[in-house]
């Protein structure tokens, strides 16, 4: 079970920070609700059942963030030739709201992108942006940056990692 204040990602929201947790009676029965306040959708709450069915989880803390972007340039690419195939098989990896899975389209598209750019149609870029989205609000929470800020930090860190690493 979460606290109050900690930051998860909830469903197709993203992230939400949990302002309270309440007890409420409903047609005689008590039902634990948490009252979530989505961190990038401003003026908006959202009141759900603590065993609901909707994905939620807690936000990645600073090191899960930096292993991640450490291993970034050795993760595996996963091309679907075929056009249709490879939008369906993104789309539920976005649905799946698993950093992993961000992070395996984003680079994926991005190296077909750099080798083949006639092959990248606008629904490819439009799902490479939406992962970019979620990975860089989830990310922002963790380092405690601004999410425009997300891109340039794990540049600049692989970049210093692969300058550690030509040097040993």
């Amino acid at each position: 079970m979460f606290k109050i204040n900690d930051y998860i990602i909830y469903g197709g929201t993203g992230v939400c920070q949990i302002a309270d947790i309440r007890k409420e009676e409903l047609c005689g029965d008590e039902t634990e609700y948490y009252i979530l306040h989505p961190v990038y959708a401003h003026n908006m709450t959202i009141k759900t059942p603590v065993n609901t069915k909707i994905l939620m989880r807690r936000v990645l803390t600073k090191e899960e963030v930096l292993t991640l972007i450490a291993a970034m340039p050795h993760k595996e690419t996963c091309w679907i030739q075929d056009q249709k195939e490879r939008s369906i098989a993104f789309k539920a990896a976005l649905k799946s709201r698993e950093i992993e899975e961000m992070i395996k389209i984003i680079r994926t598209i991005y190296l077909e992108k750099q080798t083949n750019a006639k092959k990248i149609t606008k629904t490819d870029l439009d799902l490479m942006n939406a992962a970019e989205n979620q990975l860089c609000e989830e990310f922002a929470i963790a380092l405690n940056i601004q999410p425009a800020d997300v891109i340039p930090f794990i540049q600049s860190q692989i970049t210093s990692l692969g300058a550690l690493q030509e040097s040993t």
